[in-house]
Parts: structure tokens; C-alpha cells; sequence
């Protein structure tokens, strides 16, 4: 009976020995929530972080796409589909980011969908600069192409214009002139032998005569000469046989015509013009007319 007060103070001993261990199991209970509460939300933060930096990269990737559009770049089909094919991606990248949590292999997977995008994005930005600088090398070779065309087509106006300045003042280089011109007024007598005379009255026919000038670039052999006759009221005589020639820029209308045999010989020519109608007092002016220009004037008056 003497031992059993020294029982229970080992007991009470005992009791507090178990209450602390319960407490120090309960602290690193807490102690260990509290850490994984805390691990737990710095995941929530650094989910959320990316996300929203994710999310900027979107804007950054969608205003170079919008940036390319605006530039009004003329693109191939392909390089069009693969346009549309990003803004796709983009839209579908941007719902997925919208969730309300991401675990971490979405997240993950978001994270190599935008580098992918990244990587597509410069490279298409690459190809549209590329694409611009074609087309502006294209553009400047085109605009030298024009400017070298009107050079040429200007230079072509001024050797065309050349030659045919070159080619009137051979024409006109080459057109017979008179030497010496005459023209008289002759009677014919019954013997059929031809007398000139000074009056109208008796005049019959009018006696023209001329030489051609020495000209070495004309074509020798036959030319047309064509004569004009004007009456001393400086109206032109014309017959039925009468026709129209060009000679100066001039549509005009001969009173007779005739050709001669040009050989650069100084050779006298004579054409003998019968008036289908009595002569009368005054001046008779005669023209005559070769290879388009006029060759010489000369008249005659009578009383």
C-alpha cells in the first residue's frame, strides 16, 4: 500500500508526454497545409502571369498580321490562305486563353502553340517584305521600261520627222524647174505655117517654151508637166479634158497637161495650146506644174 503514490505521478507523466507529441502532429499538420496553400497559389499566380504575357504576345503576333493587311500588298492564293490560317489560329488560341484555370499541360501546349505561331508569323512577315520588294523593284524596272519606251518613241518621232524632212527636201530638190520661159501668141495661116502675133483678135493657139534646169538628183526620163492658163480676168481656162492634180499642198486643176522626156541636157520643150475660145485684149498668165511643186510663171498681153 506504501507504493502506490509513487504510481501516479508517472502517469501524469505520461499524459503530457502524449499532448505534446498530438500538439507538435497538429502544428506540422498546419505547417504543411499552409505550405501547400502557399506552393498552390504562387502556381495560380504564375498561371495567370503567363496567360496574361501569352495573351500580350496574341495582341503583338495580331497587330504584325493586321500591319501586313494594311499595307494592300497584292498576295497569292497561298500566301492568302496561310493569312487566314493565322488569324484562325490566333482567334482559337485566344478562346483557349479565356478559360477560367489551365492545367499545366494546357498551358504548356498554349505556350508551344504561340511560339509555333511566333515562328509562322515572322516567317510570313518575311515573305509579304520580300514579297513588297519584288514588287517595288518590279515597279521601278516597269517605270524605266516607260521611261526608255518614250525616250525610244521620242527619238523614233524625231528620226521619223527627219526622214521626212529629208525625204520633202530631196522631193523637192528632185522636181524639175525652169530654166528660161516663154509664152507667145501665134496666128495659123493657111499654109498651116504659125506667125505670132501682139493682138487678140487673130490669135489662135499660145506658144509655150521653156528649158528645165541642170538637176542631177532628179529622175531623168518622162515626167508629167501640167499647165495652168489664166484669162486676163484671172479666171482659169478649162476644156472637158481638164482634171485635177495635187502641187504644193494644193488640190488645183489643170487647163491642159503633157509629159516630157527629162535628160539633163538643157533641151528646149515647146507645147502648143489651142484656146477653145477667141483670145481677148489683156494678159494671159501660164503656170506650169512638175513632181508637185511649181516649175515657173510667165505671160503674155495682148492688145
Amino acid at each position: 500500500m506504501e507504493n502506490q503514490p509513487e504510481q501516479t505521478p508517472k502517469k501524469n507523466s505520461n499524459v503530457i508526454y502524449f499532448l505534446i507529441v498530438v500538439v507538435v502532429a497538429l502544428l506540422g499538420t498546419d505547417v504543411y497545409l499552409y505550405l501547400q496553400k502557399n506552393k498552390s497559389d504562387v502556381i495560380i499566380v504564375n498561371q495567370s502571369d503567363e496567360k496574361s504575357r501569352l495573351n500580350t504576345e496574341l495582341d503583338s503576333l495580331e497587330a504584325q498580321v493586321e500591319q501586313v493587311n494594311a499595307s494592300k500588298t497584292k498576295m497569292s492564293a497561298s500566301m492568302q490562305a496561310k493569312n487566314d490560317s493565322l488569324q484562325s489560329r490566333i482567334k482559337v488560341l485566344r478562346i483557349e486563353l479565356k478559360k477560367g484555370t489551365l492545367t499545366k499541360a494546357e498551358l504548356a501546349e498554349a505556350q508551344e502553340n504561340v511560339k509555333q505561331l511566333r515562328y509562322f508569323v515572322a516567317k510570313y512577315t518575311n515573305d509579304i517584305d520580300s514579297l513588297q520588294k519584288t514588287n517595288a523593284n518590279l515597279t521601278v524596272q516597269r517605270d524605266t521600261i516607260k521611261r526608255n519606251l518614250a525616250v525610244v518613241k521620242s527619238q523614233a518621232d524625231t528620226l521619223t520627222k527627219q526622214n521626212k524632212d529629208l525625204s520633202n527636201k530631196v522631193q523637192i530638190a528632185s522636181a524639175l524647174k525652169v530654166a528660161e520661159f516663154g509664152v507667145g501668141a501665134y496666128k495659123v495661116k493657111s499654109s498651116g505655117k504659125e506667125v505670132e502675133v501682139t493682138r487678140s483678135s487673130p490669135a489662135k493657139e499660145l506658144k509655150i517654151s521653156f528649158t528645165v534646169a541642170s538637176n542631177a538628183v532628179a529622175q531623168k526620163g518622162l515626167h508629167t508637166i501640167y499647165i495652168r492658163i489664166m484669162d486676163p480676168t484671172g479666171n482659169q481656162i478649162t476644156a472637158t479634158d481638164s482634171g485635177p492634180f495635187s502641187s504644193d499642198g494644193q488640190d488645183l486643176q489643170y487647163t491642159y497637161k503633157t509629159s516630157v522626156d527629162f535628160k539633163d541636157d538643157g533641151s528646149p520643150y515647146v507645147v502648143n495650146w489651142l484656146n477653145p475660145s477667141p483670145f481677148t485684149k489683156g494678159t494671159y498668165t501660164v503656170v506650169l506644174y512638175a513632181d508637185g511643186y511649181t516649175m515657173g510663171k510667165s505671160s503674155v498681153t495682148l492688145k
